[in-house]
Parts: structure tokens; sequence; C-alpha cells
């Protein structure tokens, strides 16, 4: 695979600059069938304290792209070969990889889909959370103490001085989302990527963990990357989407734009697939055929061979352009077919 081609990580971070700025992403995996395109020449940017939010289907590229962001790609079979990720100026893939464990868990927290297996079954929750705090922050045992049962507090968890001493299966799925979040704010982190924070837990507990990271936002003036594949999640949490398809962005608008005018194919077939309170008995609409393999991407535009507006010129593959003001579509027909 060829070197990456990034910018210089020696960068000054401005004042209104974004604090993450992700730029032509290319990320790669060597299989016994060819490369595998997961991330190809994705670019974005999130501005301090907003939140943005990585939508569409398994297998797309969302969780690739915020592991790439935090470098914990597996290396091999995959590799990080193009682009650059700047954090306040700092180009992530040119600094050490000491640095990256200081970033890592400091500067840039996860979160992740399924609490039960991220956390370690044979540590207590205290335990975990203060592994993270002494290497991140240096502070003393006491010290220590105090802030796990300050952020297990923060996070709304009761009673902390004895939920720090149990272990992961003594508590809800629930539970441990939020001592994830604990976790994760210990550390007092610029940006927090949440991949799928609610998908493993009940409505109602969905809709208190997702209050609790508005919160959290709040609180600390956090970013947020949210990876996610559902759009009522999009529409609680994020000031920007950014809509995925085999690897490349389709569209990418602020929220409120993106839910009143979609304009790519693949977008609005996701809104068409929704179910709808209004029409209860309404028939759901699905997307024709499955996502293509990443190692055998069609060329040109990669939705034609399911879009039901493919044309010959979509055998060319289409550049991401602005239709309206901070929204950006990667379709040939976008504005012939769906003007604002």
């Amino acid at each position: 695979m060829p070197a990456p081609e990034s910018a210089s990580s020696i960068a000054t971070a401005l004042p209104d600059a974004p604090l993450l700025r992700v730029e032509g992403l290319k990320t790669y995996f060597r299989t016994d069938r060819g490369i595998a395109r997961a991330v190809d020449g994705v670019s974005f940017s999130i501005e301090r304290g907003k939140s943005l939010a990585i939508v569409g289907e398994s297998g797309c590229g969302k969780t690739v792209t915020a592991l790439s962001i935090l470098q914990l790609i597996p290396m091999p079979p995959g590799e990080i070969t193009g682009g650059s990720i700047l954090l306040e100026g700092r180009d992530l893939l040119q600094v050490s990889a000491g640095e990256m464990r200081k970033i890592r868990g400091g500067e840039i927290a996860m979160i992740f889909q399924e609490p039960g297996t991220s956390l370690n079954p044979v540590f207590t929750i205290g335990k975990q959370i203060g592994e993270a705090i002494r290497l991140h922050r240096n502070l003393d045992a006491r010290a220590t103490r105090a802030e796990i049962i300050r952020v297990l507090t923060e996070v709304r968890i009761s009673e902390p001085e004895r939920r720090m001493n149990q272990y992961p299966h003594e508590l809800s799925g629930g539970m441990k989302q939020r001592a994830m979040i604990a976790m994760a704010i210990a550390c007092q982190p610029k940006l927090m990527i949440a991949d799928e924070p609610t998908t493993a837990l009940d409505v109602t507990i969905q809709a208190r963990i997702l209050d609790l990271l508005r919160s959290m936002q709040a609180q600390h003036e956090m970013s947020i990357l949210l990876i996610t594949h559902d759009l009522g999640v999009v529409a609680e949490m994020a000031d920007e989407v950014v809509v995925m398809y085999a690897g490349k962005v389709v569209e990418h608008a602020d929220v409120g734009e993106l839910f009143a005018h979609p304009k790519h194919p693949y977008t609005r077939g996701l809104f068409a697939s929704l179910p709808r309170i209004d029409l209860p008995s309404a028939k759901l609409t699905a997307i024709e055929g499955n996502v293509p393999s990443p190692t055998r991407f069609p060329a040109g535009c990669r939705f034609k061979t399911r879009c039901p507006h493919a044309q010959q010129k979509c055998d060319s593959e289409p550049p991401l352009e602005t239709h309206a003001p901070g929204h950006e579509v990667a379709c040939w027909y976008a504005g012939e077919l769906f003007p604002s």
C-alpha cells in the first residue's frame, strides 16, 4: 500500500479553527479477496462544542473512520494509506506512538457500542476509571478516589462509593454505559467519540443516556462525534450530519437541512425506510439490493446498482458539491431530482 499522504503535523491551531478536521482519509485492509477500501477519501470537520453524526448502513465505514482517528486500526491487515487527521492543527498521523497514547483517552475519549464487553470483567468499576485518571492526570491515590466518586455522581450513578467497588456483571446495561461515560469524561477530553452508544439499551434507558450525553457536552464544552444508524438519535444529538455509503461521504449538511431536504437518493432511501407514526399501517420502503463488497466497489457512483435514478453518467464518480449553503451532495442529479 502507498505511504500516508498527510499535511504537516506542525500546524498552528487558530481560535476559530475546527477542533477536528479529517481530510481525504483512506483506511484499507488487505484480505484474501483483495484490498478492502473501508474508508476511501472521507473529509469532515467538527467545531468546538458541537456534535457531528456519521450515519449509514452497517459496513459503510462509520466505525472504521472513528477507529482511524484514534489509530486503533489493527495493522496488519489494516493501514491508513492517505489523508490527514488534524486535532487543533496537529496531524495525528504524524505524532509518535507515545504522544498518541496520551491523546487517546486524554484529549479524545471513546464510548463503545457494547459496554458489557468494553469493561474488564475482572476489575472493579472504580479501578478501571482510576487507571485512566492516573494515566492521564497524574493524581495521587486520595485525589483519584475523590475524582472517581465525583464522575460517578456526575453521570447520575447512585451510591457512587458502593458502585465503584462493584464489578461490571453487578451493574445493569444502562449503569455500565454510564460507567463508560464516567471513564470517558474523567480525563476531561476535548472530543468524545460515541459509537452506537444506545444500541444495546432499551428505549427508556436510551433516552436517559442521550440526555446524559447532552448534559455532559454542555457542562464540559466537549465536541461529540456520534456513530449511529439511528436517525432518531441523530435528530436528538447532532448539529451536523455526514451520510456515508461504501466508504464515501455522499451527503453532508446541518441536521435541520438534511431532515427537511435530503438530496442524495441513498439518504432519501434511509428516511423512506423509517416507520411513520402518522401512517402506522403503511408498508415500509426498503432500499433494494445490498451494500457492495469493499473489495469490489462498482466504478463511478457506488450507489448506482441500488439507485432507482441511475443513468449512464453515474458510471463516472460524482464529486461532493455544494447544492445549498452548508449542504454538500455527491450525486450528478441531486439538484434536478430533488430541488430545494
